[in-house]
């Protein structure tokens, strides 16, 4: 088993679609993370292609000089989604109660999960349909920081320091047969040399895993 059954709970038991109910229109990191963030979709992600943005929500921080042919958007607050000026369309699914996409088959080339992979209870069920809507050679991008909303985090993550979420998410990757060897970016501050020099704070730090489906 990925998860014991006490490693999935959450501090805040209540049905996550009250806890998201009022729209959030802020980042939850900050601009460093946020500009790694938009660099790396630059470097792996390819024009005129199909992306999936999960749990998503009023901004995607995908490059601005790249088009794709279609980007699909998923959350929790419609609100926020629907000023998603990126998302050709949208749909509102809680995935710890429903984890079933309602999505094709191999229909996209890329899926993206930025600072949310904290959240999912069962994480094996949502990255096996993770494999199941990619293509061959499609890329999947969960990026996180150390920032999250504490109450609704699973113990496994909570309990966890920052290299051993690291670890966690590339065990999600290895539960489904099919995905490549995870490739693991870590960058434990994106505030400016400089400024690090000086002492003045380090920014949030960056973390993506990435695989691809065989």
């Amino acid at each position: 088993m990925l998860l014991r059954p006490n490693e999935r709970t959450k501090e805040d038991p209540t049905d996550d679609k009250l806890f998201y109910s009022y729209p959030r229109f802020v980042t939850h990191v900050d601009d460093g993370f946020i500009q790694q963030l938009t660099d790396l979709y630059s470097e792996r992600l390819k024009p005129n292609t199909r992306i999936f943005d999960m749990m998503s929500s009023w901004v995607s921080h995908l490059p601005s000089e790249i088009q794709f042919s279609h980007v699909e958007g998923h959350g929790l607050n419609g609100e926020e989604l629907a000023r998603n000026s990126r998302l050709n369309h949208y749909f509102v699914q809680n995935l710890n109660d429903h984890p079933q996409l309602p999505l094709a088959n191999e229909d996209f080339d890329a899926v993206l999960n930025c600072v949310s992979v904290q959240y999912l209870q069962y994480p094996e069920a949502i990255f096996s349909e993770i494999h199941r809507i990619l293509k061959p050679g499609g890329i999947a991008i969960f990026s996180f920081s150390n920032r999250m909303f504490y109450q609704k985090a699973i113990q496994a993550w909570r309990d966890s320091n920052e290299n051993s979420r690291i670890e966690l998410v590339k065990s999600y990757f290895s539960s489904v047969a099919g995905f490549s060897k995870p490739e693991v970016i870590s960058r434990a501050s994106t505030a400016p040399n400089f400024l690090q020099w000086l002492g003045a704070g380090g920014g949030d730090p960056f973390y993506a895993v990435i695989a691809q489906r065989i």
